[in-house]
């Protein structure tokens, strides 16, 4: 997978996988990642999944629709790439914590919801529920940060909702942060992210 890694300046600290939204590539959420943590390394990855020339981390039917059978592969691949990508630059395969928008919170959800270890934790921005209908893994001290907009028109505030729930019943810890605002990746979620990202992982 087309990806970039920058070795962070404390190799304690979490790698943040970084997975951008429809259209967007591996430079898109670098600058998320210095708000969130700047002394953090960062592998960002480029969806390798093309619809109408834009990347995406997986196909789709219609707008909101996702094609299961490829999400569940796409998965899969993701959680291989990390694997081979914490032994290639010598990173903590157990300490990933992913930061996704649109299209990359949804494949980040994903993994949540097939891979009991596949992240430490999560930041996902106007993500959808990916799966229906299956049982998620024991999620127990997972911490998952939703930001989700009241008057989103591809993700609603029903489904921002029902995906906290799910992860709750799987026992990870969410919160789940509402802006006024429709599905863009707006300054103040992102505020509101890494405040939440420091009560987890301070040192």
């Amino acid at each position: 997978m087309m990806h970039i890694f920058q070795k962070g300046k404390n190799s304690t600290k979490p790698t943040l996988l970084l997975l951008h939204g429809t259209g967007g590539n591996e430079l898109d959420l670098l600058p998320l990642a210095g708000m969130i943590d700047e002394e953090a390394s960062i592998l960002s990855v480029r969806g390798k999944v093309l619809e109408n020339g834009m990347p995406r981390f997986f196909r789709r039917l219609a707008e909101g629709i996702f094609d299961e059978e490829d999400l569940i592969f796409r998965s899969e691949e993701l959680k291989q790439f990390l694997d081979k990508a914490a032994e290639k630059y010598g990173f903590d395969r157990e300490n990933i914590v992913a930061i996704g928008y649109s299209n990359g919170a949804n494949i980040a959800t994903s993994l949540l919801f097939h891979y009991q270890n596949a992240l430490k934790a999560a930041i996902l921005h106007h993500p959808m529920v990916p799966r229906r209908g299956i049982r998620l893994p024991d999620l127990s001290g997972i911490p998952v940060f939703i930001a989700a907009g009241t008057n989103d028109p591809i993700c609603s505030p029903t489904e921002s909702v029902e995906l906290q729930t799910l992860l709750e019943t799987a026992k990870a810890e969410v919160e789940l942060h509402w802006e006024n605002r429709g599905h863009q990746l707006t300054p103040k979620e992102v505020e509101a992210a890494a405040q939440w990202y420091q009560k987890y992982f301070k040192n």
